[in-house]
C-alpha cells in the first residue's frame, strides 16, 4: 500500500521525536550525570553539556559524541571546573562573536 503525503509527514515526525528523546548520557560510569541538555543530536553526532559529579566535584561538561556502529562513542570532552574558568572563557568567546554570521 502506498502512503499518502500526509501519512509520510507522520511517519517521519515519528521517526525524528524517537531519535530526539532525551536518552542517558553515554559516559564512563565513574560520572554521575546530575542534569543535561542536549544541544543537537541527529543520526551520527550527538552535543550535549552536563551538570557531572567526578571525583567528588561538581563540573559542567561538553560532550561530543559521534555514532560508532550501534553506539555512540565520545570524540570530544571539554570541563570547566569553577566559575572563574567560566568567566575566563565566556569573556574570550565573546570577543569572536562579532565576527560570526
Amino acid at each position: 500500500m502506498k502512503l499518502t503525503g500526509v501519512q509520510k509527514v507522520k511517519k517521519m515526525a515519528k521517526k525524528k521525536t524517537e531519535m530526539f528523546k532525551e536518552e542517558e548520557l553515554p559516559v564512563d560510569k565513574t560520572i554521575k550525570v546530575l542534569e543535561y541538555k542536549t544541544i543537537r543530536k541527529g543520526k551520527k553526532w550527538w552535543s550535549a553539556v552536563a551538570l557531572v559529579k567526578s571525583f567528588g566535584r561538581n563540573q559542567i561538561a561538553f560532550y561530543l559524541w559521534q555514532m560508532k556502529g550501534e553506539r555512540w562513542a565520545r570524540k570530544q570532552k571539554f570541563v570547566i571546573h569553577n566559575r572563574n574558568q567560566w568567566e575566563t572563557i565566556a569573556e574570550n568567546v565573546e570577543k569572536f562573536l562579532p565576527e560570526l554570521k
